[in-house]
């Protein structure tokens, strides 16, 4: 199936539903370190991403195992040793990931400096016209 003519409901609603999984910030990390730092073990991962609650890595590592992008390894040792890893299909998003990263990287300041004239402008407009952002608001 191709996902080339973005007029068809059925292809944005592909799209839709991998971008959901895939597009969320904890599942980006995640694929990300494990992209970086081969396989590793849940602490590990909780410590490199700066962040992420227990529950929510749970959630992420599997909803990324039930979606064919993370392995999980159980070894039967005690205490039960644990390990993740990207899959053959989740190795496939190493580069878009990794390109994601890069970018950040590179852009992250302009970003920024961005935000905060966006920011000083919004604050002039409001101050020079108070009375028609109340409005504008429902006050």
């Amino acid at each position: 199936m191709s996902l080339t003519d973005t007029s068809k409901h059925s292809n944005c609603s592909a799209m839709s539903d991998v971008l959901s999984r895939i597009g969320d910030k904890w599942s980006v990390m995640v694929v990300g370190m494990l992209s970086r730092n081969g396989t590793l073990r849940f602490n590990e991962l909780k410590r490199l991403i700066n962040g992420v609650s227990q529950r929510m890595l749970t959630l992420t590592l599997r909803n990324l195992e039930r979606d064919g992008l993370v392995s999980r390894t159980i070894y039967p040792e005690v205490p039960p040793r644990v390990e993740y890893s990207l899959t053959e299909m989740g190795k496939t998003l190493q580069e878009p990931i990794n390109a994601l990263w890069d970018w950040t990287a590179e852009n992250h300041h302009s970003i920024i400096d961005a935000r905060d004239i966006y920011d000083q402008r919004q604050t002039a407009v409001e101050a020079a016209e108070p009375r028609k952002i109340a409005y504008a608001r429902g006050q």
